[in-house]
């Protein structure tokens, strides 16, 4: 195949989902000419997310084909180090988005922001339980951003993504029983639409939790509750609890997405080009190594192109970011053993647990009716909202009813000791399918010097280049953590008065599954910090190696938090993109 170098442009991005389309939009409204790199298909709501079409368990949710194709690129796993890693060959436990819009097409909406304490996670440790508190092993980090920087661009991305809520902590006034969380971090504006209904499962579950002490609120939603116009003037209409979010894109322009609140502006831009099916493998460097010249990438007819740019921009998935930094020698490779270097350091999960309540049949839970987002959650037991210092571990779950749908195949619970087959089976499916409310707890991992990427020695994918090598397990204390969460949440559940509960729950000595699904919340690996030899990237996401490279996503988390990400990680796009229309176009070079 031929070797093509494109003309120059002002600014190339790798990949197009959330952050790509909000640094698209913020670079061109700063006048640069602006070449966006997605290697999967191009997707629009219509055609692609049309009624009825869309509604299809069997080709969405279980054949995923919103998601990675693993026969081409996958990851390799393994436990620890000296353990010999294997590819993920099946979709199971994270579920990678591909194509137009990635992951914020098959999200639910859950947007959260972050407890302020979390992005000085390190320092406020310290401050509360002192520094033995933290384990030798774990390698917590500071985010080097304050809430009080980040707040207005919160505030910014929920108005973008026509977000349901209801404050509980406005400019510093904690507003209790009025619907919001008053545990939240302050917000200097209300959310842009009331929250979402709430189904009789998240009733139950509330009333229980206040009976118990506990403060539930609305879950802050991307699912439109009303009409709304963002202020980009995109239009999105009212959720039907239609039941078809999470691995579903949403016909009714109701779920924020970059294809119902950025796209229909952005694609109409002059200065702006989308490249789908565009595989890039690697950023070129200067021969000095300090300054990137372009990318390199494999286009839909095989060819290999060449663009060079003065600014390059990375908001691919969180594991692709860290792999296209170790491909293209930006950054020290992180070393376990002797502590040293910082692109694959950090890397951290999500931490899941549940209680499901199973009622007598004249209690109509109705399932089949749901939002991605909504529902009613406590965070009472989340961040550091409760005394750690007995407890002995660190961090904390929110714990929530969130009744996304009643899909046939895959959303059904039953109680413990039901035959996985057969006619005890269907009776048992019979007579609890209508009448379930599962209560999950979402909680935080932290991060440790064993937890880490590499480029694999010996697996490559399809283009001939290594695979990302994920060394990760579970860690004592975040099992202890979710133990303690989820056991209080069996409280709430038994006050709901079901029939009977199950609890699920990791044991202490439990090993990381790449079986069953938990989240896509995989961060980590091209942290931020307030050093170069502790992080990769500066407090406003610019690499610290290379000064015109600038790295969006989860991927520079240095731990994860107990909420979703897709708040804090567009919120973190928002405040890069001010920091480089405003100062680095001004006097390009290290903004730290």
């Amino acid at each position: 195949m031929a070797h093509i170098k494109k003309k120059p442009v002002d600014a190339v991005i790798i990949g197009f989902g959330w952050t790509g389309a909000i640094m698209g939009m913020e670079l061109t409204d700063a006048g640069l000419d602006v070449v966006a790199l997605e290697r999967g298909e191009n997707r629009d709501t219509n055609p692609d997310f049309a009624y009825p079409r869309i509604a299809d368990e069997l080709t969405y949710g279980m054949r995923y084909k919103l998601f990675q194709n693993l026969a081409t690129e996958t990851v390799s796993v393994r436990h620890a180090i000296g353990d010999t890693a294997v590819p993920y060959r099946q979709l199971g436990s994270f579920l990678p988005g591909n194509g137009v819009g990635g992951a914020g097409v098959h999200w639910n909406g859950a947007h959260w922001r972050v407890l302020p304490e979390e992005l000085r996670l390190r320092s406020h440790v310290i401050e509360r339980y002192g520094k033995s508190f933290i384990p030798s092993n774990m390698t917590i980090q500071d985010f080097g951003v304050s809430y009080e920087e980040l707040e207005p661009y919160f505030s910014f991305f929920e108005r973008v993504a026509g977000v349901s809520g209801k404050a509980g902590n406005l400019n510093g006034e904690i507003m209790l029983n009025s619907g919001g969380n008053p545990l939240e971090g302050f917000r200097s504006t209300e959310f842009p639409l009331p929250p979402l209904a709430d189904v009789y499962g998240a009733s139950l579950f509330a009333k229980a939790a206040t009976e118990l002490g506990y403060h539930p609120f609305s879950m802050p939603a991307a699912n439109a509750s009303q009409p709304y116009t963002n202020p980009y003037g995109v239009q999105m209409g009212p959720c039907n609890f239609c039941g078809f979010c999470e691995r579903f894109g949403c016909y009714n322009y109701s779920k924020a997405s970059p294809q119902t609140t950025i796209l229909p502006v952005l694609l109409k831009r002059p200065n702006f080009e989308l490249r789908a099916q565009s595989q890039v493998m690697k950023i070129n460097l200067a021969s000095d190594g300090k300054r990137a010249t372009g990318v390199t990438y494999i286009d839909a007819q095989g060819n290999t192109v060449e663009q060079p740019a003065d600014l390059v921009i990375l908001s691919a998935f969180q594991m692709h970011n860290v792999r296209m930094l170790l491909l293209s020698g930006i950054g020290k490779p992180y070393d376990p053993i002797t502590g040293k270097g910082v692109v694959g350091k950090n890397y951290a999960y999500q931490m899941m647990g549940g209680v499901s309540a199973f009622f007598n049949e004249d209690v109509p839970i109705n399932p089949f009716i749901g939002a991605g987002g909504g529902g009613q959650i406590i965070d009472d037991l989340n961040g550091d909202h409760f005394d750690h210092g007995p407890l002995g571990f660190i961090g904390g779950a929110y714990v929530m009813v969130n009744q996304s749908g009643g899909r046939p195949i895959q959303q059904m619970s039953v109680p413990p000791g039901t035959p996985a087959w057969g006619a005890g089976w269907k009776h048992a499916i019979k007579k609890h399918y209508g009448h379930t409310v599962n209560i999950a707890t979402h909680g935080s991992v932290m991060s440790y010097r064993d937890a880490y990427f590499d480029l694999d020695p010996t697996y490559r994918d399809a283009y001939g280049q290594p695979l990302l090598r994920m060394t990760f397990d579970w860690h004592d204390n975040d099992i202890r953590m979710s133990q303690y969460v989820t056991g209080k949440t069996a409280d709430i559940a038994r006050a709901m008065k079901p029939e009977s509960i199950g609890i699920n729950v990791k044991k202490l000595g439990d090993h990381y599954d790449v079986r069953p699904y938990q989240t896509t919340h995989t961060v980590g690996g091209a942290i931020m910090g307030e050093r170069p030899d502790s992080s990769v990237l500066n407090k406003y996401l610019q690499s610290w190696d290379v000064h015109n490279v600038f790295v969006m996503g989860a991927s520079a988390f240095p731990q994860n938090i107990g909420y979703n990400p897709t708040g804090l990680v567009g919120a973190l796009a928002y405040w890069s993109a001010n920091a480089i229309r405003e100062r680095y176009l001004k006097n390009p070079g290290p903004l730290v």
